[in-house]
């Protein structure tokens, strides 16, 4: 089916499972047999973000956040100190390999090989400019394992230029799709699109569910099932965040095999879940340019160990524990969060020095769930990485006040008031992309 009439269920969002309209039947089972493989009897209730006489009642106040120390993320396993450049190579492929085991899972040598076509072209106008539109299938090998299969959904316009042009990658939804429920009031201002035409950028969005479902009851297929090849998932192997990144991937080598884009302009975007993915792709795809991070929250760029939002156990219930390794669930059960060897500041070094931007709204506009100071403490804690590559990080270490960009380094946040959202940070975010992208 093309992805231009295909509907994908609505998951940008990232509330807390019990509010997913989905059946989780197959998905619960597939939990409860990884339980049972790591020898987990009870994992601990995320947080109620429903009822605030619960015991477990979602935490929005800043005075019971809790105490913690940070893994450290400048000294090697060993105990010796990060120094130069050299050593924080070191560092980083220690890093990686610690999310890779207990966080996000390890890409397998068996991922399938994607071949692209294209579907569809138009030369055309858009906000008063001439582009040209591509709609491209990325069709994955399934040869070994026929009962799975995906074709990933990619579409991409660029302004008409002579030169090449950067491009942005956000995750996203099928053309078409809109969702349920009432109609969504208009946006204010021009469309992000616009915005990045205007500024002489082309956008482009992969769909991230043509990738790999959104549901662990459908592990079995998508290129996590092509690459299980008929096996159930062990606790190292990959779950969907870690698919949806490597999707990601292929489609910035498809985006950046023509002609007119700069390949080494090539950036990548998303919200919520999505901001989640994108945040992993830059920590994974080195060739990625730079990153916008949006509402990530728990299992992003927010910090684990802060008491505030979502919780551990919401990401290991049966709406989310797919988007992680099978060992993430030892996290929320038997252990903590404050037994991990890494925490959110450790995934976002793994970006520098390349520029990233993290955003979200604020608490009381509706995106507490995501913690949006516990993604700036996180960003303070990783600009170490930033300055030992000859970048610079953050430029504040004080909670900004809102609407205040923080852009004075390569390493960049900003608060906005638009609630669970990018579009509200997308100026901000072009400004800073042109900055440090410049033609």
């Amino acid at each position: 089916m093309r992805f231009w009439t295909l509907w994908a269920p609505l998951l940008a969002l990232s509330l807390p499972a019990a509010a997913q309209q989905q059946d989780y039947t197959a998905a619960n089972a597939d939990r409860q047999a990884m339980l049972d493989r790591l020898g987990i009897t009870q994992i601990r209730p995320g947080a109620d973000g429903f009822d605030p006489r619960a015991p477990n009642a979602v935490n929005y106040d800043e005075s019971k956040t809790g105490t913690y120390e940070l893994p450290g993320l400048m000294r090697l396993n060993n105990g010796r100190a990060v120094r130069n450049s050299k050593d924080w190579d070191r560092r980083r492929k220690e890093i990686v390999e610690a999310f890779d085991r207990e966080i996000y899972g390890r890409a397998p040598l068996s991922a399938p090989k994607i071949t692209w076509n294209l579907v569809r072209e138009e030369k055309t106008t858009e906000a008063g400019l001439p582009v040209v539109k591509r709609w491209m299938e990325g069709v994955a090998d399934n040869k070994a394992a026929p009962q799975a299969s995906a074709t990933i959904m990619l579409r991409y316009t660029l302004p008409a230029a002579e030169r090449r042009v950067p491009v942005m990658l956000s995750f996203g939804f099928p053309e078409g799709f809109k969702f349920p429920g009432p109609p969504r009031p208009a946006d204010p201002g021009p469309p992000y699109t616009e915005q990045l035409l205007r500024h002489g950028w082309g956008y482009a969005v992969v769909v991230a569910n043509s990738i790999q479902a959104d549901n662990g009851g459908e592990l079995k297929t998508g290129v996590i099932g092509i690459s299980l090849q008929g096996r159930q998932r062990t606790p190292e192997d990959w779950g969907v965040l870690r698919a949806w990144a490597w999707g990601a991937s292929r489609a910035r080598e498809a985006i950046a095999s023509d002609t007119k884009v700069d390949a080494r302009r090539i950036g990548i975007e998303g919200l919520s879940r999505y901001g989640k993915a994108a945040l992993v792709t830059m920590a994974y795809d080195r060739q990625f340019a730079i990153g916008f991070i949006g509402s990530s929250g728990a299992g992003g760029a927010a910090l684990y160990r802060r008491n505030f939002g979502e919780r551990m156990g919401n990401l290991a219930a049966g709406g989310e524990y797919h988007w992680f390794a099978g060992n993430f669930l030892k996290y929320a059960g038997p252990k903590t969060e404050f037994d991990l060897a890494v925490d959110a500041h450790m995934l976002i070094a793994l970006s520098a020095p390349r520029p990233l931007f993290i955003g979200a709204g604020t608490v009381d506009t509706g995106d507490g769930w995501v913690d949006p100071k516990g993604s700036f403490l996180a960003a303070v804690a990783a600009s170490p990485a930033w300055a030992i590559t000859g970048a610079k990080g953050l430029s504040a270490t004080d909670f900004p006040p809102e609407l205040t960009p923080v852009t004075g380094g390569d390493l960049a946040f900003r608060q906005h008031r638009g609630g669970h959202n990018n579009r509200d940070n997308w100026p901000s975010f072009i400004d800073f992309a042109t900055r440090e992208l410049p033609n």
